[in-house]
């Protein structure tokens, strides 16, 4: 129950007359909640309902110290050096990553210089990032559009899983429902908890499309190292719907490897807005598959800490190698020079090669064309 006095006017008066109100010098909201969540273990949990129907001053009342509904950032330092600072650079990327905020160059860059949906990914990481026991998130999602709300709430279900902590969203949007996968449902207008088994989220259909290289201008700047595309590149752009969210381009090497040669993966960028669900990997993967299919090889080189994670964890991939790249002539005229981090020394940079070693796409001809022309059908692929 909430209460709170209102001092009486005349437009007060005139108002409460028109809609046959009493006037009682006080307004007054009721509640009954029947919330009992020890029931059954679980890590994710959802409150739903529409604006007014009491999810904040539930969520208030029942998880006072634990509510988050945003953080105070530095005004000029970056998302990087804001994060609280016993973290390890490995815990506060690592989360980073868990949320969908895969973007190394957009780290570095202040909180307020962010898109709106970079935002909410930052204070989602804030949140989750060295945390123990319990998260509830007020308004999540409430300030992005509802592509990002999607992808955003797949990512973190993964990472409250993985976490093994408990989170509680607090929304009034029921699209994440889905896609965030709660172990139980609280709707404040009915007064009802539905505890319910995870499920996979929606799938989601990409149409691969060979492209022009000029495409590449809508994703450089969102490429971890380099915004730069080789001339002699092949480009692939991954579309959800009509809406291009990814691109990959290869290299060739044909004097190694395989019936028509070695190929490397060149470039890999996922929009922000579409990250955290696994598009780049499964977008990778596929063209992996293609190559195969008509007798080629294909790796990657990557230094993106989420990349590699997968890919050590995946069936799809084998480590070639594993090394820093950091050039120790560099590194060493760098140490003479007294630049050094925090703990006393300059980090090497590390890195993976991969080879894929999943299963040829069983369309052999339709990978020749796709991989050989440079106009094509469209292919289907699916993450899940």
């Amino acid at each position: 129950m909430r209460e709170v006095a209102v001092p009486e006017t005349p437009r007060l008066a005139q108002v409460a007359g028109l809609f046959d109100i009493p006037v009682t010098g006080r307004s007054r909201t009721e509640w009954d909640v029947t919330l009992d969540l020890g029931a059954h273990p679980w890590n994710i949990g959802l409150v739903v309902g529409a604006s007014g129907s009491g999810k904040t001053t539930i969520a208030t009342e029942l998880w006072r110290r634990q509510i988050v509904r945003g953080f105070r950032w530095p005004r000029a330092a970056s998302i990087i050096d804001a994060f609280p600072a016993h973290l390890s650079i490995k815990t506060i990327t690592g989360a980073l990553c868990s949320v969908g905020f895969g973007s190394p160059p957009s780290w570095l860059r202040p909180w307020r210089c962010l898109s709106t949906g970079e935002q909410f990914r930052a204070n989602l990481a804030r949140a989750i990032a060295g945390a123990k026991g319990l998260i509830v998130y007020d308004e999540f999602t409430s300030v992005v559009d509802r592509v990002v709300a999607k992808t955003a709430s797949a990512a973190v279900a993964k990472a409250i899983r993985r976490a093994e902590i408990q989170f509680v969203a607090v929304t009034c949007h029921a699209d994440v429902e889905d896609w965030l996968q709660p172990d139980w449902t609280y709707r404040p207008e009915t007064d009802r908890l539905d505890w319910r088994s995870v499920q996979r989220r929606p799938p989601i259909d990409l149409t691969i499309r060979r492209v022009h290289r000029s495409a590449w201008r809508l994703f450089k700047r969102h490429h971890y190292l380099s915004g730069t595309l080789h001339r002699a590149a092949r480009c692939w752009v991954a579309f959800w719907g009509e809406v291009p969210v990814a691109f990959e381009s290869a290299i060739s090497h044909p004097q190694k490897g395989g019936r028509h040669g070695l190929f490397r993966e060149h470039r890999l960028v996922c929009l922000p807005d579409y990250q955290g669900v696994g598009i780049g990997a499964a977008f990778s993967a596929h063209i992996g598959s293609l190559f195969r299919a008509v007798g080629c090889r294909w790796t990657s080189r990557t230094a993106h800490p989420g990349l590699i994670r997968h890919r050590y964890a995946s069936p799809l991939w084998r480590v070639n190698r594993a090394y820093d790249v950091t050039d120790p002539n560099q590194l060493r005229t760098m140490r003479d020079r007294g630049i050094t981090n925090n703990q006393g020394f300059l980090p090497l940079r590390f890195a993976a090669t991969f080879e894929y070693v999943g299963p040829p796409h069983p369309d052999a001809a339709l990978a020749e064309q796709l991989l050989a022309r440079t106009t094509l059908p469209q292919m289907k692929a699916s993450v899940t």
